[in-house]
């Protein structure tokens, strides 16, 4: 799969509290993504399962931290979080798509999770 030059990040920065991640592309689109955010929807099978009905709804996550961004080849990071995950590899076109997307993701996670009745912390 070819990168669309959009997908591009010019700038990636972990806050100094480690609890977001500020992504800004080529397009000039920019995301400050929270850690909770990313470690809900991380792309690894643990979270995803291998098919959208496998996906699982990852509670009490509300304070996680990002302790290191791991480069993966000229494409993607490998986050690994204070609660010890680290398999999920994030595309630039997944956390461009991540930004794009948080509205809707969120407030499906939200829904999820109060269906559950599993609370964020």
């Amino acid at each position: 799969m070819e990168l669309q030059n959009d997908c591009w990040p010019t700038e990636i920065r972990l806050s100094p509290d480690k609890t977001s991640l500020k992504i800004v592309f080529e397009d000039g689109s920019n995301y400050e993504l929270s850690a909770e955010y990313l470690r809900i929807e991380s792309p690894s099978a643990e979270v995803q399962g291998h098919s959208p009905a496998e996906k699982k709804t990852v509670s009490g996550k509300r304070k996680v931290r990002i302790l290191a961004l791991d480069t993966v080849g000229n494409y993607a990071l490998k986050l690994r979080f204070d609660d010890g995950h680290d398999t999920g590899i994030y595309t630039w076109r997944y956390f461009y798509d991540l930004g794009e997307q948080f509205q809707t993701k969120w407030s499906d996670y939200l829904e999820r999770l109060n269906s559950a009745a599993l609370q964020r912390d």
